[in-house]
């Protein structure tokens, strides 16, 4: 019997290291010769690494994940008989038994080696999913982004994306096709992979619309470079006409009149005066939307959010506003809400203030490229300019807090957007007629 040094095998011209991804085999198992002992992985391609001698294994000096150099010791083999393979062995004995031990070198994400032709088009990865080559190959010929990959469900072994998997991914019509390409440097960050303590308590399963939120948040968040403005606005003249005209306004109409067919009415007009605004991104390209459909988060009795849509929002007089708004409305609260209702959005308004929140930091709902977020009204004194001079009165105030995407909205954009709703509030006609 020989203790035989099992080595990292040389796998192809200019490679010097690679991550094991995983052994098949574990200590105190038999081995043949030629039988598979581990998967490994380098910038070029995964290969499996039979061993060169049959025998035990009696020690594995290093784990999954870990980057060797070519030509270390990674295993001790208790071989039953002579190597036929010498070059790739070291039969030497060592004089001590050596413990198993963790390389400090982790291995990088697959999809972050070097910068191969394959990975130009590509954004980085949420996962901690390994895509080996083969898998990148397949998934730049589709079109398929890391954010994609990542949603795949995978069936190889510790959770490995297989090739058919992207292929039955492929057949099912691509359900999770979120991401879109990006031009950047995918080995530009690697999201580190950290293990929390989550705690103990009790355990809620989410529902599927509660998925589907947090992937789109998720999603919105690393494709979309978030920027807030903020801005006050002065509602004292368009609190006083609502709250004049509103039993009015229902006796004549049969309409509640809330604020937020005002605030949609005031937003739809700065869209115009803003078209940029109202847009969405196609990889290098901006499509400056012609309908003008503003989407209002609306809360679900189940604690869940949706965004119904006003279509055509800026061609519609506050009636129609008010109806639309009423009728989504209520189809929320009583689960009746179509697919048409929620869909074609070009523009996002977001009512913070109804939960008693002052502003909010609104993330985007994609494809749009901004959000607005409309804080709570609340009086309180103001320096004013009256013919006396300055003034303290008590008046109407609002935050306004604009999310916008900067990879298409710059911060003058963003801004005089935001500054336009807030004058169109403060510039509210108080004579007018319902």
């Amino acid at each position: 019997m020989a203790r035989i040094e099992f080595k990292m095998p040389k796998l192809g011209e200019s490679i010097t290291e690679a991550a094991i991804i995983t052994w098949f085999k574990s200590v105190g198992d038999h081995i043949d010769e030629d039988e598979m002992l581990l998967e490994v992985a380098t910038d070029k391609v995964d290969s499996e690494v039979p061993s060169n001698v049959s025998g035990t294994i009696e020690e594995i000096l290093f784990n999954a994940n870990d980057v060797i150099k070519i030509g270390d010791t990674i295993a001790i083999i208790e071989s039953d008989g002579v190597s036929s393979k010498p070059t790739e062995t070291n039969q030497a004995k060592p004089d001590k038994v050596k413990t198993p031990k963790k390389n400090t070198k982790k291995a990088p994400l697959r999809s972050k080696i070097e910068k191969p032709a394959a990975f130009e088009k590509f954004s980085v990865s949420n996962s901690n999913t390994f895509f080996s080559p083969l898998i990148i190959s397949i998934a730049k010929e589709h079109h398929i982004s890391f954010e994609e990959l990542a949603r795949i469900p995978a069936t190889g072994k510790e959770g490995r994306l297989r090739k058919s998997d992207v292929f039955q991914y492929i057949e099912d019509g691509r359900p999770y096709k979120f991401a879109q390409p990006v031009t950047q440097d995918p080995t530009a960050y690697r999201i580190p992979q950290l293990t929390f303590d989550k705690g103990n308590g009790k355990i809620v399963e989410m529902d599927r619309m509660r998925q589907m939120i947090a992937d789109h948040m998720v999603y919105s968040k690393h494709t979309s470079p978030h920027v807030t403005a903020y801005v006050e606005a002065d509602l004292t003249n368009m609190v006083n006409w609502r709250n004049a005209n509103k039993t009015a306004f229902f006796e004549k109409y049969g309409e509640k009149l809330t604020f937020t067919p005002l605030f949609m009415e005031a937003v739809a007009k700065a869209v115009e005066d803003f078209p940029n605004i109202n847009a969405s991104v196609d990889g290098n390209k901006i499509i400056i939307k012609d309908a003008i459909n503003v989407g209002m988060a609306t809360a679900l009795p189940s604690g869940n959010l949706i965004v119904p849509v006003v279509k055509n929002a800026n061609t519609k007089d506050l009636l129609s506003l008010a109806k639309d708004v009423n009728s989504l409305s209520n189809k929320a609260r009583e689960n009746k809400l179509t697919a048409d209702d929620i869909q074609g959005s070009t523009f996002t308004i977001s009512n913070v203030g109804t939960f008693g929140s002052v502003m909010g930091t609104p993330i985007i709902n994609q494809p749009e490229v901004a959000i607005l977020a409309l804080g709570i009204i609340k009086k309180r004194p103001e320096v004013i300019e009256t013919e006396k001079g300055d003034e303290i009165a008590i008046r109407s105030m609002m935050y306004l807090s604009l999310s916008f995407d900067h990879r298409v909205v710059d911060g003058y954009l963003g801004g005089s957007f935001v500054r336009r709703v807030a004058d169109y509030f403060e510039q509210f006609d108080t004579n007018r007629k319902i």
